[in-house]
């Protein structure tokens, strides 16, 4: 497990130097993040973000997964997400392309379209509605784990933490991540390990708000597998439009079905 550690910080450090800087490590000390990010809990208000996930094997990485998204505020945080994944830009090697998917979230109920339920929805049905869904399809266990428009979520990541201007750097784990985060919980629903280890580096605006985020972590913690020994996901997350009005609404309920069709063999 050190070395698949090892691995992974390896990959994202070299990620993290050819990737565009977002602000400079000399600018003046940003806002509190967490008052920033509460200061943005008004009702029909939001942000926009956008995912690219790697997969690394061996240090190595390649394009896995795309992702847009945005979510809805409410007074207290989060009320509503809406997230479609495609195949990620040059990813031509790989070999199981996913299905795009798309991902309602209203509350804790989830409304899913494509990836798994692509081939399994009754004729006229395009929605699978679950009152306790994932946050995502099942690529999305593969995907942003951790989310700082949560306060809860950011201030455990902040604390002890190392800050270098608007840049913090460092480390959680799954069990932490799944005391502090119903996100997280809902996004990875099972898991092999809550001490697979998480490390992140965020960048924040001016203001004190999320601009961007990199997190790695190993599959293991995900599948106890000798397969997938050496490998992790390193997901790096972008936000824009604070602030913007965002509506997310509920599919129509024609369109939904709470029952799944097993078509096996056909």
């Amino acid at each position: 497990m050190k070395r698949v550690i090892a691995s992974i910080a390896a990959a994202t450090a070299a990620a993290l130097v050819t990737a565009a800087p977002v602000q400079a490590q000399s600018q003046a000390a940003p806002a509190d993040p967490v008052k920033a990010l509460k200061s943005q809990f008004i009702a029909g208000k939001g942000v926009r973000f956008t995912d690219q996930i790697t997969m690394i094997e061996d240090g190595k990485g390649a394009p896995y997964l795309g992702r847009t998204g945005a979510f809805q505020f409410g007074k207290a945080g989060i009320v509503a997400s809406d997230i479609t994944s495609t195949d990620a830009p040059s990813s031509d090697e790989r070999a199981d392309p996913p299905v795009p998917a798309r991902t309602i979230r209203i509350g804790t109920t989830s409304y899913s379209r494509g990836g798994t339920y692509s081939d399994k929805m009754p004729k006229g049905k395009s929605w699978y509605k679950d009152p306790d869904g994932m946050t995502g399809d099942v690529d999305g266990w593969f995907s942003q784990l951790v989310n700082v428009a949560e306060p809860a979520t950011l201030a455990s990541l902040l604390k002890g933490a190392k800050q270098t201007g608007a840049t913090y750097t460092g480390s959680t784990t799954f069990g932490k991540l799944a005391k502090v985060s119903p996100w997280f919980r809902a996004s990875l629903p099972i898991r092999s390990s809550n001490s697979a280890v998480v490390t992140f580096k965020l960048t924040v605006n001016r203001s004190g708000l999320p601009q961007r985020l990199i997190t790695s972590f190993p599959i293991t913690g995900i599948f106890d597998s000798s397969g997938w020994e050496g490998k992790a996901i390193s997901a790096e997350t972008r936000f824009t439009g604070w602030g913007t009005r965002v509506s997310i609404k509920a599919p129509p309920a024609s369109k939904v079905t709470t029952k799944l069709e097993d078509r096996e063999g056909l």
